[in-house]
């Protein structure tokens, strides 16, 4: 079997060789602390890891995405507005102005390159006008949203060994970047006509570009961004994501399932035990990262809701962080009850931090390889 293979087996609860090695990706700041710890530079760090553990992972072990573009066309100008007392206050590519250590600049908020707390100070909906003006950037027919060659990659991609995604934000996640946290949340109880009518927009968006994309480019995964919940509890009531994202949730995973795309992956931090049911219903079979310190157990989730839901991710930071006897005690207590029947590929439940030495690394990938059949 290849990687591919492997991981749609696992997710989807099927036979396999092995279970795939995705330990977790470790961030730049984690990577400095590797090249200070004997990581070699410029080298290949997981590629050096399976060195170090002597395992031979053949093919390509991360995703592919094809680059279609659901982000706003044209981007905000970023730019630097204010330098000061250690910080920078700048506009980043979605409009909003945001406050950042002058440690980092304002690509870091492009993507997820490393953990950069920030302050929110503007977001660029806060008007009708402003949102009449925001519609102008999502066009699903601007060709600068889809491959060159998106005509030829369905018989290009016929033999592919890596897992092609699809990624787009969740209503809820792309909500917030308009509006801002707090301010949507009072938009759910004071208006929410508009907030309905922000979802609905989103939904016909990603509708007609899951359409035109996913009817071309084989796709094993469509990735949902919705980061929704706190340490203890979701950041809005199941009754509100029933009536504002359910609805959403339901057309795009319809439309993904009639384009023959096996995987419906849910991404959010925090706790998502009151959220889980509503995905479920919803059709989605993965949930990713379930982070262990925001009170998940993804045993008590595997025993709840069976073949129902799998999941990547699960191993407590912190665990890893710790290294020894407590490190495999939570990998055997997170891969281990799934072994046999599948629905998982254990890793970091979330980036690897910095706090996550190089050495505790490599014995953690040590003992996940052990399990999943690679040693």
């Amino acid at each position: 079997m290849n990687n591919r293979e492997r991981y749609i087996n696992t997710l989807l609860f099927k036979p396999t060789d092995k279970i795939p090695l995705m330990p977790g990706w470790p961030r730049e700041s984690t990577l400095n602390r590797w090249l200070n710890e004997g990581l070699p530079k410029g080298a290949d760090w997981f590629a050096y890891v399976l060195d170090q553990i002597g395992v031979s992972v053949p093919g390509p072990t991360g995703y592919l995405d094809h680059s279609v573009n659901t982000r706003m066309i044209p981007t905000f100008e970023e730019k630097v507005l204010k330098h000061e007392n250690g910080h920078y206050i700048v506009q980043d590519w979605m409009g909003a102005i945001i406050e950042i250590s002058d440690k980092y600049d304002y690509t870091y908020i492009r993507n997820a390159i490393d953990f950069v707390t920030r302050k929110w100070h503007k977001f660029p909906v806060q008007t009708r006008e402003d949102w009449q003006e925001m519609k102008k950037r999502y066009n699903p027919d601007d060709p600068g949203r889809y491959p060159a060659n998106i005509g030829e990659l369905g018989a290009l991609m016929a033999g592919r060994d890596y897992i092609s995604k699809f990624y787009i934000n969740g209503p809820f996640w792309q909500l917030r970047e308009w509006m801002g946290f707090e301010n949507l949340c009072v938009a759910f109880l004071d208006d929410p006509d508009f907030v309905a009518e922000m979802a609905d927009f989103w939904c016909d968006f990603g509708l007609k570009v899951i359409e035109r994309a996913a009817g071309r480019i084989p796709v094993d995964s469509f990735h949902l961004s919705e980061d929704m919940a706190y340490k203890a509890h979701p950041m809005i009531s199941p009754a509100m994501t029933r009536e504002f994202l359910l609805p959403v949730y339901k057309k795009w995973f319809a439309a993904a399932k009639k384009h023959g795309i096996p995987l419906i992956d849910m991404d959010s931090d925090g706790y998502v035990a009151d959220l889980i049911p509503i995905w479920i219903e919803a059709g989605v079979n993965v949930c990713d990262p379930v982070e262990v310190a925001a009170h998940n157990d993804i045993v008590y989730y595997r025993n709840k809701y069976g073949n129902s839901m799998a999941y990547t991710g699960g191993i407590d930071k912190r665990a890893i962080a710790a290294g020894g006897k407590i490190m495999e005690a939570e990998v055997r207590r997170v891969a281990e009850p799934f072994l046999r029947d599948g629905g998982l590929v254990p890793g970091c439940d979330h980036g690897v931090p910095h706090d996550i030495s190089l050495q505790n690394y490599i014995d953690y990938t040590r003992l996940l390889a052990k399990l999943t059949g690679w040693k």
